[in-house]
């Protein structure tokens, strides 16, 4: 069987371009390890109609919607090689070794992350520090922050001071603050430390202090850090897709790449911001943009 469409990821854009492709009639199938960059987190939000809910139910409804189209199959295997078999079909092998074969596809596949390398930060991150203000800084308002990040530690400050006016910028010896941005900080009560830092302390997930390379202890009760992001797999530089401006896959307003019958949604392709309503909405893209080409392609072909 050679499918519509074969989606690589089920995080929020792979499952809402399944649901748009069955709704569209199109057979399509959804490949899913269930490796989600999410699994650490306990509730999602930002997401309307949903603001909390925890990530694995959200995913749980979101698959009882897409069963009630037939022509959509969702397979728990995880997608190593993606093939160009001819012009139009793509031969797609899971670890197992077993092979799928589709017309067009959409890689959701999402990114991974790279804490900082700091000890324990692991034990606290997706309970008391996160990488998302927008998602999480509701949640930790007005309380004693930190922020840990890297060239972005400005940016990223700025953005938490709107949830807490009690920060703590911490570079951990990284030296990437300008003089003008840290007396801009410094202006607005943002404490700089630039010192590195030695590791984390608090029980069950929860910060209760940073403590520095001379065994200063801050207080300090959440905060954010920013990771590393890099994309969880390469399929779309094998398959020569262009990038963007900051890493992720180049596409147009419907998700398509340059490379022909390649699409792209959600974290793979925006990078930043990395939200689950915004990638749902970019899956929701290209899969109209996916059917609406083989609905052009068939009334074209003679």
């Amino acid at each position: 069987m050679i499918y519509d469409c074969a989606i690589i990821g089920g995080g929020p854009a792979g499952l809402n371009a399944a649901l748009v492709l069955g709704r569209s009639r199109r057979n399509t199938v959804l490949f899913d390890d269930d490796q989600g960059r999410n699994l650490v987190v306990r509730e999602s939000h930002g997401f309307i109609t949903r603001d909390g809910i925890h990530p694995e139910e959200l995913k749980r409804l979101a698959r009882e919607d897409i069963a009630k189209y037939d022509s959509v199959k969702i397979k728990k295997k995880r997608i190593v090689n993606v093939n160009r078999i001819t012009e139009t079909h793509y031969e797609l092998t899971t670890d197992e070794g077993e092979t799928f074969h589709s017309i067009k596809i959409i890689i959701a596949v999402g990114l991974k992350e790279e804490l900082p390398n700091i000890p324990d930060i692991e034990k606290f991150y997706g309970t008391s520090l996160f990488s998302c203000p927008y998602c999480d800084g509701w949640e930790l308002q007005d309380r004693p922050l930190a922020v840990i990040a890297d060239k972005m530690v400005f940016r990223l400050a700025k953005e938490v001071y709107t949830w807490s006016r009690d920060l703590v910028v911490f570079t951990n010896g990284e030296g990437r603050l300008e003089e003008e941005e840290k007396a801009k900080l410094q202006a607005k009560g943002i404490v700089v430390r630039e010192e590195l830092i030695d590791g984390l302390e608090g029980e069950n997930g929860e910060l209760r202090s940073v403590r520095l390379e001379d065994g200063t202890l801050i207080d300090r009760t959440g905060g954010f850090v920013t990771p590393l992001w890099s994309h969880a797999a390469d399929f779309a530089k094998e398959l020569g897709c262009k990038q963007n401006e900051h890493g992720g896959i180049l596409t147009d307003e419907y998700g398509r790449t340059n490379v022909w019958n390649v699409y792209a949604a959600g974290d793979a392709s925006l990078i930043v911001p990395a939200q689950l309503v915004i990638a749902a909405g970019e899956g929701s893209a290209a899969a109209i943009g996916v059917n609406g080409d083989l609905t052009n392609e068939y009334f074209d072909s003679e």
